[in-house]
């Protein structure tokens, strides 16, 4: 933000260099192609080594809050899960906002998605065992794409989902998760909301009433309470410093209509319909301790498991906001939590 004040660089051009940061050299081991698919860029990672039959495609939907991140940042991660579970692994460079408004970022994903359900045959796939994986907002981006897909007719069904410490829901921001980790990086409690609101290029001076929620009515509380109730939330998670909030915050009309993309499923998954919760596939849902995100992985977990679906929880009780990522880059900034992650993450893969 300081190089910004000063203007020498954007804060969200800072950010995306960070992120990027030095590309890995070559890896025999994969043919790795730049791609288009209906004219979303894509980078494709396929083992060289030989197999008998048709390959499970991933789709890797990369975070960023839709404003930075790339295929070059997540470069790392995919070879590795193309390597460790011979997949087909393709990245997603969807555009980026500012300059691409949301939902550009949805479209482009879903575009992506359902191109490569079309076409799987021609990288050697089976069209019955491709699987959407996203961290962070990428899994925000994943469980929208699933959610948009379950009742297409021109595709297959997904084989899975794989949500990695996914933001999930905008109507609370005092779970336990959000109160316990508020300060503990590299995802602050009021952070969390800001860069939602500069990803939908809303105004920030409603930050402070949006994290007491005053954006939402009585009938949305009443609504949202089956899903977002502290009860769908195990004690276990609720015992490290967890005080329940006091009577709601004062009912906004006026933040209810600057939040209201905040609220459809397309941005807070968790807040979709059962119809269509019922018709999602086989979930994996990573979830970390020090993370204001965890508790929106929770309740997910419940509504699916609700409605009958088969959900694998890895929960990283040393992990925090973006291990999985740092964890793709080796010794230097990996942490025990993210090593961990990543092997819970292709041990499901396998069984696909």
């Amino acid at each position: 933000m300081l190089l910004d004040k000063l203007g020498i660089m954007s804060e969200v051009s800072f950010l995306r260099v960070i992120m990027d940061g030095i590309p890995p050299g070559k890896d025999k081991r994969l043919i790795i192609k730049d791609l288009t698919f209906e004219k979303v860029q894509v980078r494709l990672y396929q083992p060289k080594t030989s197999t008998t039959g048709q390959r499970r495609g991933v789709l890797y939907l990369h975070g960023g809050v839709g404003r930075f991140g790339s295929i070059r940042a997540y470069e790392r991660t995919c070879r590795y899960l193309a390597r460790k579970t011979n997949s087909v692994v393709v990245s997603v460079g969807y555009r980026l906002a500012p300059e691409y408004p949301y939902p550009t970022q949805f479209h482009d994903c879903l575009t992506a998605t359902i191109h490569f359900m079309k076409t799987a045959q021609d990288y050697g796939v089976d069209p019955a065992r491709i699987i959407v994986c996203g961290d962070s907002s990428g899994g925000t981006l994943t469980a929208a794409v699933a959610q948009a897909l379950v009742n297409r007719k021109d595709v297959p069904k997904l084989r899975a989902q794989i949500l990695i410490y996914p933001f999930l829901q905008a109507a609370d921001f005092n779970l336990p998760s959000y109160q316990q980790n508020a300060r503990i990086p590299v995802l602050i409690r009021e952070r969390t909301l800001i860069l939602g609101l500069k990803y939908l290029n809303k105004d920030l001076s409603a930050v402070n009433t949006l994290l007491e929620g005053s954006h939402i009515s009585a009938k949305g509380r009443k609504k949202y309470q089956k899903w977002l109730s502290v009860d769908n939330i195990p004690h276990e998670f609720k015992t490290r410093g967890y005080i329940p909030p006091g009577p709601p915050a004062p009912y906004s009309e006026e933040l209810y209509e600057l939040a209201k993309p905040f609220l459809e499923p397309l941005f807070s998954p968790l807040l979709c319909e059962d119809s269509v919760i019922a018709q999602l596939p086989e979930t994996f849902i990573l979830t970390c301790e020090y993370d204001v995100l965890r508790d929106d992985g929770l309740l997910y977990k419940k509504r699916l498991e609700d409605h009958g679906i088969k959900v694998t929880l890895c929960h990283l009780e040393e992990g925090f906001h973006g291990t999985i990522f740092l964890a793709a880059y080796g010794k230097v900034t990996t942490f025990q939590s993210g090593i961990k992650g990543l092997e819970k993450i292709t041990k499901f893969l396998r069984l696909m």
